[in-house]
């Protein structure tokens, strides 16, 4: 593959896999972008908008919204997933007859799968072959589906264990207003990329009850410190959490006003139901799900995770949030480091 491929097909029509579709055309680059939805992809055709994840933001000409996985990925030389972690395995199920054999893939899902507890890669990888892990990158870090189709500047890591393939994605994706960094850790990349999402409802918890900035301060921190303990217990760098992947991604959900994480905690912080949130909105927040995998993980691995634990009784038990936040609080004292 030259500098730019020829082709890329992105899988997954949300706001993500279309945010990053509308940047892939901006390299002049031809997508194809593979829709779920039948009458929203024949929609996004017509109209030139993904008025449902994406509204107000054009389609360049570049994009092919499609139905057909075949169609997608016919002569795609990059594969961009984004699909929601909790369908890869469906999805991918599927498209695999179509893969072409030389493709390169990469992941931008973020989430651990419910049962196996397995990142976007080890779905991947369990569907496709292990010897697709050569091939396979995770793009990852603090962006904003909104903010990248619109062009706005934003920094994110190529991570896999190939250092030859991650400096190819890395030179085939970036751009002016997107900076990309290589990255040789990508189950470290992964955990705090799905990770960050349950710590994001935790602090929109916080300020859905209007607890202060301190305290959104002081979860934002020892959220890093959970995160990283899993991380490490699963074999990732530590360096890696203090990176784009990690803290930077991390800040950005737990503060940003465009988190779908942060405002589902927001809800449930004023009172809201679980069952409220979710249906008033088509958005996946994929924090959900992966506190569930995420608490059996930490049981699995023995790593403590308090916050963890508590948004899992917030959201699966039934526990109020403000019950779960001076759960926190009334933990025994303890050294910073543990």
């Amino acid at each position: 593959m030259s500098k730019r491929p020829s082709k890329i097909a992105v899988i997954g029509g949300g706001s993500w896999g279309t945010a990053l579709a509308i940047h892939c055309a901006g390299l002049a680059v031809p997508v194809s972008l593979w829709v779920f939805e039948e009458d929203l992809a024949e929609r996004m055709a017509r109209t030139r908008e993904n008025d449902v994840f994406l509204p107000g933001i054009a389609l360049p000409s570049g994009i092919t919204p499609t139905v057909s996985l075949e169609e997608c990925l016919a002569g795609a030389q990059l594969v961009i997933s984004v699909v929601p972690s909790h369908v890869i395995r469906e999805v991918w199920g599927k498209a695999r007859f179509f893969l072409p054999v030389d493709a390169i893939i990469v992941n931008a899902s973020k989430g651990i799968e419910e049962g196996t507890h397995l990142t976007a890669t080890g779905v991947l990888a369990d569907i496709l072959g292990q010897d697709v892990l050569k091939r396979k990158v995770t793009l990852s870090g603090p962006t904003f589906a909104r903010e990248v189709a619109m062009g706005l500047p934003a920094a994110a890591v190529i991570a896999g264990t190939e250092g030859r393939r991650n400096t190819e994605v890395q030179e085939a994706l970036a751009s002016e207003t997107f900076r990309l960094y290589t990255n040789m850790d990508p189950i470290g990349v992964e955990i705090a990329g799905a990770l960050k999402n349950v710590m994001a409802i935790s602090v929109g918890m916080c300020d859905g009850l209007q607890l202060g900035l301190n305290a959104r301060a002081a979860l934002v921190t020892r959220g890093l410190a959970e995160i990283t303990r899993l991380g490490v217990a699963m074999g990732a760098e530590p360096l890696t959490f203090q990176g784009l992947a990690g803290v930077g991604d991390l800040v950005l959900t737990c503060t940003g006003d465009l988190s779908r994480n942060r405002t589902l905690g927001l809800r449930l912080g004023r009172g809201e139901s679980l069952d409220e949130i979710t249906g008033s909105s088509p958005m996946i927040v994929e924090g959900v799900r992966t506190t569930k995998s995420a608490h059996g993980l930490a049981a699995g691995t023995g790593v403590e995770m308090p916050i963890t634990r508590e948004i899992f009784m917030v959201l699966y038990e039934g526990k109020n949030a403000r019950s779960a936040l001076k759960s926190l609080l009334s933990r025994s004292l303890k050294e910073e480091g543990t």
